[in-house]
């Protein structure tokens, strides 16, 4: 089976959300966490290799990526897409700009285009500025975001802040003209000198036009909804995304919820859960005191075994509110105590699992991504959305089944329709 797209995306529930939109458009994916070079390239049209690379240092986000970008190639991948989240959380020094970089040098190219756009969840982008809802992206939650926060709305000043060429802007009244006058568009802004182009997006309809346009262009870049326009674009008219889906159904009875997430969403999703069933919040000044990792995390495995039978599975949480989190950061620092958090949601899912539990339905980037190495996950079956961008996803090598939540995606009952919609 021919390779059409290769994503290598910059954090765990990015992947999820990508691989989702692919699938639901047309496309069978499989979901890596990392490659080898001796790894066989799996039967897929779609491959997307997640990473932990959005806010780490810039030259290990490179180093990271352009080993991801050569097994692709090595596989013969008609495609390269570097995902990023479609609030473009990142610095002035990175990570997207120089990640961009560093494919298109590798890759030959003097031309890409950023869409992070993803209309479905909110996040539109008009005039080269993001909005989040009806509000700038600076106003939304992502201002206060406690690691990227993101005070500017101008895709075009992000960009050239953190790369090396000049940006310019496909605009939706060029969008809405169609795919012919978005490829004309591209041609002059690259004979102008621009080395990329960030394209707008306030509907599904644009990114269907980005799709057909940007279908053959080596390089692309963007959030999930880009996804939507490529697949349906490649995809071969008998596709089955039903069927597709079937490979990453969740399975298991025993079901736990964990949330390391202190976005604006998962607080109200925490919120909202704690009425539908037993909660238990991380404590982490015990936890940053503690001495014995394990026995301080086996109180949390015992509290989850002893509401397992709920109507409602259990949930365990550091969700924060931004009063809270800033005690926290301050007292023990960000790194440190994010560090410790992570730690310990790594330890409860190792105990969980040897009690038994396979379905793990998890808020939060950092936390998907530390829980899904610490449970051995090679790689995913991607099954049915829960939401748009989070579908429930099946290990290709143990009987885990997951749901990796970005911060702010979902409803307030998202915790609740993940277990509701998909009955064991």
């Amino acid at each position: 089976m021919v390779m059409k797209i290769g994503v290598i995306a910059d954090d765990f529930t990015g992947a999820t959300d990508i691989a989702s939109f692919l699938v639901l458009n047309g496309l069978k994916t499989v979901q890596l966490c990392g490659v080898t070079p001796d790894l066989p390239a799996p039967d897929a049209e779609a491959v997307v290799i997640s990473h932990k690379s959005r806010s780490c240092p810039v030259a290990e986000a490179v180093a990271e990526t352009q080993a991801s970008l050569k097994w692709l190639l090595a596989h013969d991948c008609k495609q390269i897409y570097f995902k990023y989240c479609s609030t473009f959380d990142s610095s002035k020094q990175g990570n997207i700009g120089p990640v961009a970089d560093a494919l298109m040098e590798t890759l030959g190219e003097k031309f890409t285009i950023f869409s992070p756009a993803l209309p479905v969840n909110g996040r539109t982008v008009y005039k080269g500025y993001l909005f989040v809802g009806d509000v700038l992206l600076e106003e939304s939650g992502m201002r206060n975001h406690p690691i990227t926060p993101m005070t500017d709305s101008s895709l075009v000043r992000l960009v050239e802040m953190q790369s090396k060429g000049k940006c310019g802007v496909v605009t939706e009244e060029v969008i809405s003209q169609g795919a012919k006058a978005v490829q004309e568009k591209i041609k002059e802004l690259q004979a102008a000198g621009y080395s990329y182009a960030i394209l707008d997006a306030i509907c599904e309809k644009d990114l269907i036009v980005q799709g057909e346009a940007l279908k053959d262009m080596r390089l692309v870049t963007g959030g999930s909804g880009l996804a939507i326009g490529l697949a349906r674009a490649v995809c071969e008219a008998d596709s089955d995304a039903t069927k597709a889906q079937q490979l990453g159904y969740p399975q298991g009875k025993k079901a736990v919820v964990f949330s390391g997430s202190c976005s604006v969403m998962t607080n109200k999703q925490v919120e909202f859960y704690k009425q539908q069933a037993a909660t238990k919040l991380v404590d982490v000044d015990k936890l940053m005191a503690c001495t014995d990792l394990k026995a301080f995390v086996a109180e949390y495995a015992a509290f989850c075994e002893e509401h397992v039978n709920d109507a409602a599975a259990p949930l365990v949480y550091a969700t924060a509110n931004p009063e809270d989190l800033a005690r926290i950061q301050k007292q023990y620092g960000v790194d440190k105590s994010s560090h410790a958090v992570e730690k310990f949601f790594a330890e409860l899912a190792l105990q969980l699992k040897d009690k038994g539990y396979q379905r793990f339905i998890i808020a939060g980037g950092e936390t998907s991504s530390i829980v899904t190495k610490a449970l051995n996950v090679a790689g995913f079956y991607i099954g049915p959305a829960i939401a748009p961008g989070v579908p429930w996803v099946r290990s290709v090598n143990n009987d885990i089944s997951l749901t990796l939540k970005s911060g702010n995606f979902g409803k307030e009952d998202f915790f609740l329709k993940a277990q509701r919609d998909f009955p064991v």
